[in-house]
C-alpha cells in the first residue's frame, strides 16, 4: 500500500510575473508611485492523496484561482515596500481560499535597485499562526568591480565580484527594509577596497551589512564569487553566515589575530601563541564576549619609561583605581611592541618622545575604554597643555575590532581636533611612522578598516614619502634597583600593583642598517670556583670589585655576574649556594666607593647570569638591572617537560613584576650533563644557511613568543636574544651561526607562512675564550708551517677579537667578553668599519 508522508506534498505556483506599483520609486527615489515587475512564487502545503485517488480537482487547490488572487493583489493599490506587498498577498490568499492553511511565499523585485540586482522577501505563513514567522530578505546578483586577489596583475586592475546576500530575521521592525541605502553603502565600500582574498571580502561585507542594518536582521549569509579566477570553471565562491548578538557584532571570523595563553609542551621546546593569517579588516578574537584593541602609548616628560610601565599596570587593574566601569570589566595586555625614541612631530621644540604600542583583549566598549585611558593619563600625571605639546603620558585607541567609529558631528569631521571625541581607526595613524612601526611589530598583516591596506604596507608607504628619514631608535630601559621612590608614588598607593622602578639607564639601537650605531660591551664576572675560563680568579669580593673597576675603565656598559658554571661537567650548585655567591657581589658593587679615578663603578649596569627565578629575584632586589638566562626561561630540562613549563611561567612573572630587561639564549639541556644535543634535524633555508641557524630561529623563537605574547607576557622592549654560540653546537655550527648571525633577527616569512618570531630583537653574541676557538687554533695549517697548538681559555684573546669583529659586522647589539679593554678596542674599530 502506498501512502503520502505527512506534510510533504506541495502545490507550487512558480515565477508568476506581475506588475506592481511602489511608492518608494523604481531604481531610484521618486515622489510618485512607479510600476515595476515582480516575480512571485507560492508554495502551498496540501495533502493531495484524495485528489490523486479520485482524479477530482475539487479535493485539491485550484491553483488557477489562487494565481488570480495573487495577480489581483498586485494591482489593487500602491505599496510602500516589498513587505507591504507580501503582507497583502498573504492575507488575500488566506481570506479567499479556505482550503489553504500553510504557505511559503516569495516575492522578487528584479528592478528594485539602480544597478542590476534583485531584491526579494520570503517567509512561511500559517492561517492559524498568531505571530509572524521568520523572514528572509535578499539582494541577489549584486555585481561590483573591485581590486581582489594576491597576484601582482590582480592588484593593478579591478575584477567583477558577484554577491548574493540573505538577511535573516525573527521579527519585523516598524520601518521598512532599507534595500537601496544598504546596496549603496556596500557598493561604495567594496569599490574602494583592495582585499587579497574572497574570504576577507565576504567577511567585510557581512560585517558592514550587520552594522548598517542593526535591528533589521539577526544574521546575514553572504556568497561572494569571482568570475575570472579559474580558467575551467565558472569561478570560486565563498559562502559565510555571520550573526548579530546582544547588540554587538559577534566575531565569527577565522581571520584576524588570535592569541591564547601560551603553554610549554613536553616536546623539544615551547608552544607559541598561534597567530592566524591576519587578512581580516582589523582585529578579531575567538572569544565572543571580548574585543581586541590596539593602543598607542607615548611620553616625553619626566621618567618616560616609568610613566609607560605604570600606565600599563593601571590598564590591567581597572577596578583598583576606577569605579565607573561595568562589573567584571577586564583588560588584558596580550602583546607589546618594541619601544622607540622618536623626534617630536608637529611641535618640534620639546623633548624627544618614547613611543610604543600594545594589543589588549577587553570586555569594555570603545567609549568605556576611552574613559579608562583618560583616567590613567590623569593618575600618571598628564596635565592640560597645548595641542601636540609635551605630556607625561599619552594613550590613544588606534584600532578596536574592525570598527569604524566617529562621534564628531558631521560638520566637524574634517577637523583635526579630536578633543572630547572618539574616532576609530585613529585618523592620524596613517601619517605617523612612530605609530605604524610599533603596530608593525605586533600585527604587520592586519588590514586597516578604512585604508584597506596591511599595516606593513602603510608603514612602507609612510617611510617612502619621507623627504628626510625620521630619526628613530629602539630603546631598552634598565630599571634602578634597589628600589628608589620617585616623586609620584602612585604605584605605592595601590596595594595590588607591583611597585614600578624608576629608570637607571637606557640603551638605544638604530632601526636602519645605514644608521650609525654603537655596540654595547658586557663584561663577564664569574664568581664561581670552577668557571671554564676564570674560575677561582674573581670569586672573592676583593677580586670581583677589582675586575668590575677595570671593566668599567675599559669601557664596559654592563657587567654580567654568574654564580653557576655552565661548562661541561661542572658540579651541581644549589639555589642557596648560587645566591650566596651572586647577591653579596651585587651588593658590594652597588656600595663601592670610588677611588678618585673618576670611574663610578656602583652606577654600572649589572646583570645576573642565572636560570633560577629565586636567584634572579634576589639579585635584582640587591641591585642588578637585568636577567641573563642561558635556558631562555624554560630551565635546563631537555626536552622541556612539566617542570620546565612551571619554571617558565614563574620566572616570566618575576621578570614582568621587576620590569627588567632579559637576555634569552638558545641552548639545549644542562651543559654540565655532558650530553650531546648538537644534532639539528632542520632543512637549510632558502639561502643555503644550515640547520643550526634554522634551529635557533625556530626553537628560540618559540620560547620568545611564549614569553612575550599572551596574558602575563613580558614587554617586547625588554627582550634581548642570544643565539647561544658554544652551547649545544658543533664547531661548524658555531661558525655557521656567527657568520649568519644577522639573519637570525631579520624580518622574513618562514616556509609555513609564519613571520620570523625573532624579527627585530636586539642580539647579544658571546664568543669570548670559548672552546670552539681553541679547537680551531689546535688545527694544523697544511699549507704552512703552523702545526696547531693547545690554548688555555685566557690565551684565546686574539681569536676572540676576530670573533667579536665578526659579531659587530653581523650587527650584534651587545658582545659579551672577558677582556673588556682589549675587546673594547676591537669593538670600537669594528664599529668604525661597519657602523
Amino acid at each position: 500500500m502506498v501512502g503520502s508522508a505527512p506534510g510533504t506534498d506541495v502545490i507550487r505556483i512558480k515565477n508568476l510575473h506581475q506588475m506592481a506599483s511602489f511608492t518608494d520609486g523604481a531604481q531610484w527615489e521618486s515622489p510618485s508611485a512607479k510600476v515595476q515587475p515582480v516575480n512571485i512564487t507560492l508554495e502551498i502545503k496540501h495533502d493531495i492523496t484524495r485528489t490523486a485517488e479520485t482524479d477530482d480537482l475539487t479535493h485539491s487547490i485550484n491553483y488557477s484561482s489562487v494565481s488570480k488572487t495573487i495577480s489581483t493583489s498586485c494591482q489593487v493599490t500602491d505599496f510602500d515596500s516589498l513587505e507591504s506587498l507580501f503582507d497583502y498577498a498573504r492575507d488575500r490568499t488566506f481570506e479567499e481560499h479556505d482550503d489553504v492553511h500553510h504557505i511559503h511565499l516569495e516575492i522578487q523585485r528584479p528592478r528594485g535597485l539602480l544597478y542590476p540586482a534583485t531584491t526579494a522577501i520570503r517567509a512561511e505563513a500559517r492561517r492559524s499562526a498568531n505571530t509572524p514567522s521568520a523572514e528572509q530578505l535578499s539582494i541577489s546578483n549584486l555585481e561590483i568591480r573591485t581590486i581582489i586577489g594576491i597576484n601582482d596583475c590582480e592588484r593593478e586592475e579591478t575584477q567583477l565580484v558577484r554577491f548574493d546576500l540573505i538577511f535573516h530575521r525573527r521579527t519585523r521592525p516598524t520601518s521598512v527594509f532599507p534595500f537601496r541605502n544598504l546596496e549603496r553603502s556596500i557598493r561604495n565600500d567594496v569599490t574602494k577596497s583592495s582585499y587579497l582574498t574572497l574570504e576577507a571580502l565576504a567577511s567585510h561585507v557581512a560585517r558592514l551589512s550587520l552594522e548598517f542594518l542593526q535591528d533589521h536582521c539577526d544574521s546575514v549569509t553572504v556568497k561572494a564569487s569571482k568570475y575570472s579566477a579559474l580558467v575551467c570553471a565558472e569561478g570560486p565562491e565563498v559562502e559565510i553566515t555571520r550573526l548579530l548578538k546582544d547588540g554587538s557584532l559577534a566575531p565569527h571570523y577565522s581571520g584576524g589575530i588570535v592569541y591564547k595563553t601560551p603553554v610549554v609542551t613536553t616536546s623539544n621546546s615551547v608552544e607559541p601563541p598561534p597567530t592566524a593569517p591576519v587578512l581580516a579588516t582589523g582585529l578579531s578574537t575567538s572569544d565572543e564576549s571580548k574585543h581586541l584593541a590596539a593602543l598607542a602609548i607615548g611620553s616625553n616628560l619626566g621618567d618616560s619609561f616609568y610613566n609607560i610601565e605604570l600606565a600599563l599596570r593601571l590598564l590591567e587593574t581597572p577596578g583598583v583605581h576606577y569605579n565607573r566601569l561595568p562589573e567584571g570589566a577586564n583588560v588584558t595586555i596580550i602583546d607589546t611592541s618594541f619601544m622607540y625614541e622618536t623626534e617630536p612631530m608637529y611641535v618640534t621644540d620639546q623633548p624627544k618622545f618614547v613611543n610604543c604600542a600594545c594589543l589588549i583583549e577587553t570586555t569594555l566598549s570603545p567609549l568605556e575604554l576611552l574613559n579608562l585611558l583618560k583616567q590613567i593619563e590623569s593618575i600618571v600625571g598628564r596635565v592640560a597643555s597645548f595641542r601636540n605639546g609635551p605630556r607625561a603620558i599619552d594613550l590613544d585607541i588606534l584600532l578596536f575590532d574592525s570598527k569604524i567609529l566617529d562621534t564628531r558631528p558631521l560638520d566637524e569631521r574634517d577637523s583635526d581636533d579630536l578633543e572630547g571625541h572618539l574616532v576609530i581607526p585613529h585618523p592620524k595613524m596613517l601619517e605617523r611612522e612612530f605609530v605604524l612601526r610599533p603596530l608593525n611589530d605586533m600585527i604587520p598583516d592586519c588590514i586597516h578598516p578604512v585604508a584597506k591596506l596591511k599595516v606593513q604596507d602603510l608603514l612602507s608607504d609612510v617611510v617612502s614619502k619621507e623627504t628626510e628619514p625620521q630619526v628613530m631608535h629602539k630603546v631598552s630601559p634598565f630599571p634602578q634597583y634597589p628600589l628608589v621612590q620617585v616623586s609620584k608614588k602612585v604605584d605605592l598607593q595601590l596595594p595590588n600593583l607591583p611597585a614600578v622602578p624608576s629608570t637607571s639607564k637606557c640603551w638605544t639601537f638604530p632601526i636602519s642598517p645605514s644608521s650609525p650605531r654603537k655596540t654595547y660591551i658586557m663584561g663577564t664576572l664569574n664568581v664561581t670556583p670552577d668557571s671554564f675560563s676564570d674560575g677561582r680568579i674573581n670569586n672573592t669580593i676583593t677580586t670581583g670589585l677589582s675586575y668590575a673597576q677595570s671593566a668599567v675603565q675599559g669601557g664596559a656598559h654592563i657587567i654580567d655576574i654568574g654564580g653557576y658554571s655552565t661548562r661541561p661537567g661542572a658540579a651541581f650548585v644549589s639555589a642557596e649556594e648560587e645566591m650566596s655567591r651572586v647577591v653579596p657581589m651585587v651588593q658590594a658593587i652597588r656600595s663601592y666607593q670610588s677611588d678618585g679615578s673618576g670611574v663610578e663603578v656602583r652606577q654600572t649596569l649589572l646583570s645576573v647570569d642565572t636560570f633560577r627565578w629565586e636567584v634572579a629575584e634576589e639579585a635584582v632586589h640587591a641591585g642588578a638591572n637585568c636577567i641573563n638566562d642561558v635556558c631562555a626561561f624554560s630551565g635546563p630540562e631537555y626536552p622541556v617537560g612539566e617542570s620546565g613549563k612551571k619554571h617558565l611561567l614563574k620566572i616570566r612573572q618575576v621578570a614582568r613584576d621587576l620590569a627588567v630587561p632579559v637576555i634569552l639564549m638558545h641552548s639545549r639541556g644542562e651543559a654540565s650533563s655532558n650530553k650531546d644535543y648538537t644534532a639539528y634535524n632542520y632543512a637549510a633555508d632558502s639561502r643555503g644557511r644550515g640547520a643550526v641557524v634554522e634551529a635557533v630561529k625556530v626553537e628560540l623563537g618559540e620560547k620568545v613568543d611564549t614569553i612575550v605574547k599572551g596574558k602575563g607576557g613580558l614587554r617586547r622592549w625588554l627582550v634581548i636574544v642570544d643565539p647561544g654560540i658554544g652551547f649545544s653546537k658543533t664547531v661548524d655550527g658555531n661558525l655557521e651561526l656567527l657568520r649568519n648571525a644577522s639573519s637570525i633577527t631579520e624580518d622574513f616569512t618562514r616556509k609555513d607562512g609564519a613571520r620570523n618570531a625573532l624579527c627585530g630583537y636586539p642580539q647579544l653574541i658571546g664568543t669570548s675564550r670559548k672552546s670552539f676557538l681553541g679547537t680551531l687554533l689546535h688545527q694544523a695549517d697544511s699549507s704552512s708551517s703552523y702545526a696547531g697548538r693547545e690554548t688555555a681559555p685566557a690565551e684565546r684573546g686574539w681569536a676572540t677579537a676576530a670573533a667579536v669583529s665578526c659579531a659587530v659586522q653581523q650587527r650584534a647589539a651587545v658582545v659579551r667578553v672577558h677582556d673588556v679593554l682589549e675587546m673594547g678596542d676591537a669593538v670600537r674599530i669594528s664599529d668604525a668599519l661597519w657602523g
